[in-house]
């Protein structure tokens, strides 16, 4: 087992263990035990009473997060030429289509979302090997794949992101980074907790949110309290 810096014996100083925190107080304390020179990313792992292998327990959706996420988001928009200047115009990094397919063929995924319109998802599906595993195919569930370009574009760029639960039972998120203030930390997390509270399957039986955990890049994880989020 690796051991332990200094810094990271002090910022697990300051975790109370066995405390379950709120989320404001998660927060708060994230900020202060992120010893990083980078900025940070703030993360968060929310644990779910289903069975993701059973189709009526996915929980799967999309927020866009108060605060915006921190970081760059790089689009690229599939589109027809008509739609071209639309998606420029709504701030995507990469516009175009059978020159983009072809990259993508050859290996080429430096993008975090792509943005597509009904009419070209059947030019993306031989491409499924390379894109699935990244999470990078566009889904008409999480509104990438769409005829309002312009929307789906300025949506990801202001803070929308997408979730699916893992096969663990885990949902992971990125909420923003360690230079947010405290409250748009908290804030970006309850947005998210209560999207999830409102995807709750029908299926699901007993406690829904089993635990939540919050940390940032090389930072140890504070417990929420799940009945607090």
């Amino acid at each position: 087992m690796a051991r332990l810096t200094k810094k990271q014996k002090e910022a697990k100083a300051k975790i109370e263990k066995g405390k379950l925190y709120s989320v404001d107080e998660a927060s708060a304390l994230i900020k202060e035990i992120t010893n990083t020179k980078f900025d940070a990313s703030v993360d968060i792992a929310v644990r779910l009473g289903v069975d993701p292998r059973k189709a009526n327990q996915m929980v799967r959706g999309v927020v866009s997060l108060p605060h915006g996420t921190g970081k760059d988001v790089k689009v690229l928009a599939l589109v027809t030429p008509d739609k071209e200047a639309e998606a420029k115009e709504a701030g995507a990094d990469f516009v175009g289509l059978q020159e983009y397919l072809d990259k993508i063929k050859g290996g080429w995924t430096d993008v975090d979302v792509i943005i597509t319109m009904p009419s070209v998802m059947g030019k993306l599906g031989p491409l499924g090997r390379v894109l699935g595993p990244r999470g990078l195919m566009p889904n008409p569930k999480t509104g990438t794949v769409t005829m309002d370009i312009a929307k789906a574009v300025s949506e990801v760029k202001a803070g929308k992101i997408d979730f699916k639960v893992d096969k663990t039972g885990i949902v992971h998120a990125a909420i923003g980074k360690s230079s947010f203030s405290a409250d748009k930390i908290a804030g970006n997390a309850n947005e998210l907790l209560q999207t999830l509270m409102k995807l709750k399957p029908t299926a699901s039986k007993g406690t829904y949110v089993k635990s939540i955990f919050m940390s940032s890049t090389m930072s140890p994880s504070v417990a929420v309290d799940p009945k607090i989020g």
